[in-house]
């Protein structure tokens, strides 16, 4: 898989990003039906009383309409976030919209939720779920563009009624830098309004999937501790940390004024948040880490600091997929490395 990678990458990055993904993901939609690989046992792990083969995930922004479900499993993730999902179809903001930042392992993206819609989705979705998979499913929802800031709660809860018998666990993307007014959700209040229309929303009788918060890396101190409390009264299932940083470092300023940094330049800084939070919840939420995991060594730091499970999209575009075989093999040296007979023995080592 890495040779024919580095034999096609040059060929994909003559490309502009955006037809190269695209190109790419139809290519990995033809993946054919193979045999999933085996994890050690010591990448097992139970959250939310679901059994995760490996804590290796794929995070959203990649695969957004579920398009590769296959291929994913047979690349050796143990979870996948599709989405962000919007509840109708839309096409996100003009092109160009996403850009590489190759010396720094970095992408910037101002795509702004192009979806094919719920109802797309959840069908294909469907038509994946008749037959058994290992993989663990989250899907990432966000309100339309053009959804009024007082019914964008509605647009959450008609998502978590479509994809709640669909999904694993359902996200809740309230920190795209990329759709106007979403980030203004990252209040007590806002994810209040939010969780408690996804709650009504749930069909009576049906168990509930855990529902997740994904935040910004951006927010100051204050408000992370005014957050930390709240997210453990209302009862989530948990917060991935992060999404992508409006903040880019002086040597990327110049290259692109807009749009979510994402990639090698974020994991400090993604790192240091997942960090807080488990010192805020006392460990008492689980964690997704995301941002700029290239290696096992990075995949590791994110479960010291106090990550149950870790997510990597960007990693991906310039390492290729072999990367996910990489992380399981170097992640089960490290444990062992350490003395610990498990990955949930790591978690929140060094928090």
């Amino acid at each position: 898989m890495n040779r024919l990678y580095r034999i096609v990458r040059p060929l994909l990055f003559r490309l502009d990003p955006e037809t190269a993904h695209r190109l790419t993901l139809t290519a990995l939609a033809c993946f054919p039906r193979s045999r999933v690989p085996a994890d050690p046992p010591e990448l097992s792990s139970h959250v939310w009383g679901l059994e995760f083969a490996n804590p290796i995930g794929l995070a959203a922004g990649m695969d957004k309409d579920g398009r590769a479900l296959r291929a994913w499993e047979a690349l050796g993730f143990g979870l996948v976030e599709i989405g962000t999902v919007t509840p109708r179809p839309q096409p996100g903001n003009p092109k160009p919209r996403m850009w590489r930042i190759a010396d720094h392992q970095a992408l910037i993206n101002s795509l702004g939720f192009p979806s094919e819609g719920a109802e797309a989705v959840a069908l294909r979705i469907e038509r994946w779920r008749r037959r058994f998979s290992r993989l663990r499913l989250a899907v990432n929802i966000g309100p339309n563009k053009a959804t009024p800031a007082d019914r964008v709660p509605d647009d959450y809860a008609l998502l978590a009624r479509r994809f709640a018998a669909l999904a694993d666990f359902l996200v809740v993307n309230v920190s795209s830098p990329n759709t106007p007014g979403l980030r203004d959700f990252q209040t007590p209040a806002g994810l209040r309004a939010i969780v408690e229309a996804i709650r009504s929303a749930i069909p009576a009788g049906m168990r509930p999937p855990p529902i997740l918060v994904k935040l910004a890396p951006d927010l100051d101190t204050e408000i992370l501790d005014a957050l930390g409390q709240h997210l453990i009264d209302l009862n989530l299932g948990g917060v991935v940390a992060t999404n992508t940083t409006r903040q880019h470092p002086p040597a990327l300023s110049a290259a692109v004024a807009q749009g979510g940094l994402s990639g090698a330049p974020l994991k400090a800084r993604a790192q240091k948040m997942v960090r807080e939070l488990y010192r805020l919840t006392g460990g008492r939420l689980p964690l997704i880490g995301v941002g700029g995991i290239s290696g096992a060594s990075d995949a590791y730091e994110y479960v010291r600091c106090g990550a149950s499970l870790v997510e990597l999209y960007t990693a991906m575009v310039y390492h290729g997929p072999g990367l996910i075989r990489q992380i399981r093999r170097g992640l089960v040296d490290l444990l062992r490395r350490d003395g610990f007979r498990s990955i949930g023995e790591a978690v929140g080592i060094d928090a």
